[in-house]
């Protein structure tokens, strides 16, 4: 089973970013196939409710985030949520992945040096996507009664888990 590059090799923001992908005009494209995201549901909870509190989950670093391990953060945080505060709450990703993360997938093993004679520091083909995010920008937000702040705290505490970089938990 090949698995994916650990966060490490693609946390950095001070790469070049890739993101153009047309549908109009494919030729202007520098991505001619885009690959799939993880990440699909963006709003969870009760959405109509008067909250009173709102909680950001705020990156203390630039970074960039790859799609599944927002996912990965989401799923965690709102597993938590929905069991310990039913219907009294509604979480938002404010992040959406567009940069488009390319690697170079070299042979490896007994005799990789044979095969894999190819060019150094090569473009790479897409291999999935990532979210940039700025110093101060938040991730999450989440809103809820007063009484229920712990919990709330506790679920954004268990999605910073999920996620490479340092974030603070910010009352709004």
């Amino acid at each position: 089973m090949v698995s994916i590059r650990p966060a490490r090799t693609c946390r950095s923001t001070l790469s070049q970013s890739w993101s153009r992908f047309s549908r109009k005009k494919p030729r202007k494209s520098y991505v001619k196939a885009l690959p799939h995201t993880s990440l699909l549901v963006f709003n969870m909870g009760k959405q109509g409710a008067n909250y009173d509190t709102t909680l950001k989950l705020v990156s203390e670093q630039p970074i960039q985030l790859r799609s599944n391990s927002i996912e990965a953060a989401r799923q965690v945080c709102n597993k938590y949520l929905e069991a310990n505060i039913p219907q009294g709450y509604y979480l938002k990703i404010l992040v959406y992945p567009h940069n488009v993360i390319r690697e170079h997938k070299m042979a490896s093993g007994a005799g990789a040096d044979r095969i894999s004679k190819g060019m150094a520091l090569s473009f790479g083909r897409p291999v999935s996507v990532a979210a940039r995010i700025k110093r101060g920008q938040a991730i999450f937000m989440l809103k809820t009664h007063s009484q229920n702040i712990e919990h709330a705290r506790n679920g954004l505490r268990r999605a910073t888990a999920k996620i490479s970089g340092n974030y603070k938990i910010k009352a709004m």
